[in-house]
């Protein structure tokens, strides 16, 4: 016997639109909050009845009506990068009494806005690492308050927490001339490209290298993958290649270690041979052999400071940024 198609369960969304309000405003309602008119609240709970609108878990707090939680979507659980941001972010939730719901986009593009719609149906405010302009549009228009992390397209609407790798590698670069190069290669991130079709890291080293009067153009940047093995084999074409560099610039910290790593297995010395930058500050970058010099992000700062531009948006203020600017921290690899 046949069985009928399960109906598509209502969300918040739906609720949302049918009342004619934001989705924040069926939160409050349905969560019994103070931040609301009573006849709205009213008004928005008979819609959600008469459209048998059941809130989830997330959406009823989970253990009392006045819980607020906090979406943070991260691109993958294990790049050492974000868990120093979760913690950040962790901890200043925590000062507020909110639970915090973590979502990873496994670094695909492509599964992003699936993730913006379970966020959109599950959290009360979002604080995310997004690329897709519709994932973002999609929790922006929901009403909810919104900080995006590390993306230097984020629409002037959406607030953000921005990292001012423009004055970083301006910083990372003159070091390297300080020290005599004059060839320096840059590994960029191969698989987060802008509109340009490359990362915006790339383009901030050639607009640095300029600055230093390095006569540096597309040649000089090599596509890596975001890992270990990715830095390496970029190395391998560094090296292949002829272009005699003295020096590599990586995107991050994973990249350069698994290039400086294949340059020693290939004879080089580091850095009398070839000297190595990385991004991040990963607490890794300090515990190789030389320790690596690095661009340092405070990365729990970025976290908290985001969930401080959340709360006050909740507090009913408008758009705002925040910016960090990377610290660079000279070890031996440089």
């Amino acid at each position: 016997m046949p069985t009928s198609a399960r109906p598509r369960r209502i969300t918040i969304e739906d609720v949302a639109r049918s009342a004619g309000v934001s989705r924040q405003t069926v939160s409050r309602a349905v969560n019994d909050k103070p931040e609301i008119d009573p006849a709205t609240r009213q008004r928005v709970l008979r819609v959600a009845q008469s459209m048998g609108y059941r809130p989830s878990r997330f959406a009823r707090g989970m253990v009392g009506p006045r819980l607020t939680t906090l979406g943070l979507v991260i691109a993958d659980v294990l790049n050492p990068f974000f868990p120093e941001v979760v913690s950040g972010v962790l901890a200043a939730a925590d000062e507020r009494g909110w639970q915090v719901a973590v979502y990873s986009t496994g670094s695909a593009l492509e599964r992003e806005t699936a993730v913006a719609r379970t966020v959109v149906d599950q959290v009360d405010a979002c604080v995310a690492f997004l690329l897709d302009p519709g994932a973002i549009g999609l929790i922006h228009r929901s009403g909810m308050p919104f900080v995006l992390l590390d993306n230097e397209h984020r629409p002037p609407s959406v607030s953000g927490g921005r990292i001012d790798f423009a004055t970083g590698m301006r910083h990372a670069v003159g070091h390297l001339v300080e020290r005599g190069h004059r060839r320096i290669a840059m590994l960029d991130d191969r698989g987060r490209p802008d509109a340009g079709g490359h990362g915006t890291r790339h383009s901030l080293f050639l607009g640095a290298a300029a600055e230093h009067g390095l006569p540096a153009d597309e040649g000089w940047v090599f596509p890596a993958a975001n890992s270990l093995e990715g830095g390496a084999a970029a190395m391998d074409d560094v090296l292949g290649g002829g272009f005699g560099a003295t020096a590599v610039l990586a995107y991050n910290d994973l990249i350069a270690i698994g290039a400086m790593r294949r340059a020693r297995a290939r004879g080089m010395r580091v850095p009398e041979d070839c000297a190595f930058v990385g991004c991040d500050g990963l607490t890794l970058s300090r515990l190789v052999d030389p320790p690596l010099t690095t661009l340092t992000v405070d990365k729990e700062l970025l976290g908290r400071s985001a969930v401080r531009q959340v709360a006050a948006q909740m507090a009913g203020a408008g758009t705002g940024e925040t910016v960090i600017v990377p610290r660079l921290v000279v070890r031996a690899s440089s």
